[in-house]
């Protein structure tokens, strides 16, 4: 490990990228305790110094998934690739539209874990708290059984992926986003030939559309969403990368374009309210932006895993599964699973 930390930090001139044997060899010792704290620690800052190469992030996403648990329940799903530090001022439409798309017949795969930093934001995890469903205690069979039943599996990463989830008390301690934050949204527990994966920052989207083609994904969106999510504004153009085998290409989505530009109304988002606002939606009913960006998000989801010719025929398709309950049938078969199977659960205990 020292060899490796003597190569990413020689500063900012002089640090230079791992191979992907090498830095494979780190992620090992990183994720199977070889390394010290401080090995470890020191590692991850320098990376964050010297900005990960795409060999450096492929290695890492690798060791990943060498250490977690896959399903492949649904052999054509898409995976949504949510943020584990979460969001703090924005509609999470991500997770109604798993319930939209599921019921238009693609599964869905989700995954999270308690938040995490930069961030510290609200996630999934928490959406399912507020449901009176403790993700921490149920199985991942408990969380298959709802799948099956729904086309939505729900993944807690950090039972599905011990040795991540033993770098948590770490990253906390470090405080700031780490070659981890890309790496854990790539596990790819449901072995998913498609995926939606958001960034931040215009300087790593090249870098991830090329990822991704190493990841070999059939088709995946990189998109400039949400406070780096994978949601598409709604009031806005959002600039995407569309990875389409061993191809790439930008592209620009407009919801003006589509009769879709709605005005945000500002809202002090909690878990609760974020629940709240998106059983409204799959009601078809809340407010008119919250409602079209569900829409949205879950029409080019669907025309990229190829379940709708464009864009627009999936705002048709999505549009006839809110409006006649589908989606939120969906929702409720996937919630009353659960939250059976959490209350077997507290009875056990």
């Amino acid at each position: 490990m020292i060899n490796h930390l003597k190569e990413i930090a020689r500063g900012k001139r002089g640090a230079r990228d791992l191979s992907y044997e090498d830095a494979r060899h780190a992620a090992e010792c990183i994720l199977n305790g070889a390394a010290t704290p401080a090995q470890t620690g020191a590692f991850l800052a320098a990376e964050r110094i010297k900005l990960e190469s795409v060999a450096e992030l492929e290695a890492f996403v690798h060791a990943c998934r060498a250490h977690a648990r896959h399903e492949r329940l649904f052999p054509e799903n898409i995976d949504f690739a949510s943020p584990y530090d979460g969001r703090k001022s924005s509609f999470i439409s991500t997770f109604p539209a798993a319930f939209l798309l599921a019921s238009a017949g693609l599964p869905v795969t989700l995954h999270g874990s308690a938040p995490l930093p930069p961030k510290w934001g609200i996630t999934l995890y928490d959406l399912l708290g507020a449901a009176d469903i403790d993700a921490g205690r149920l199985t991942p069979e408990d969380f298959i059984t709802a799948a099956r039943s729904s086309g939505v599996l729900y993944v807690h990463a950090e039972n599905w992926s011990p040795r991540l989830a033993s770098l948590r008390s770490l990253r906390e301690e470090l405080g700031m986003r780490t070659i981890f934050n890309t790496a854990e949204k790539l596990v790819d527990y449901g072995s998913s030939p498609y995926m939606t994966i958001g960034i931040f920052h215009n300087t790593v989207f090249d870098r991830t559309s090329r990822l991704l083609i190493k990841l070999g994904y059939r088709k995946a969106l990189v998109v400039q969403g949400m406070e780096g999510s994978e949601d598409l504004f709604i009031d806005r153009a959002t600039r995407v990368y569309l990875v389409d085998g061993e191809e790439a290409a930008m592209d620009v989505i407009d919801p003006e374009l589509l009769g879709l530009d709605t005005p945000v109304p500002e809202v002090e988002w909690t878990a609760a309210r974020q629940l709240r606002t998106a059983e409204e939606v799959l009601r078809g009913e809340g407010h008119m932006a919250f409602y079209n960006q569900t829409l949205l998000n879950g029409a080019v989801r669907l025309h990229l895993a190829q379940k709708a010719g464009s864009i627009e025929e999936g705002l048709y398709i999505c549009k006839s599964l809110l409006d006649k309950g589908a989606a939120w049938s969906a929702y409720n078969d996937w919630k009353s699973a659960l939250l059976s199977r959490t209350g077997s659960a507290s009875e056990a205990r």
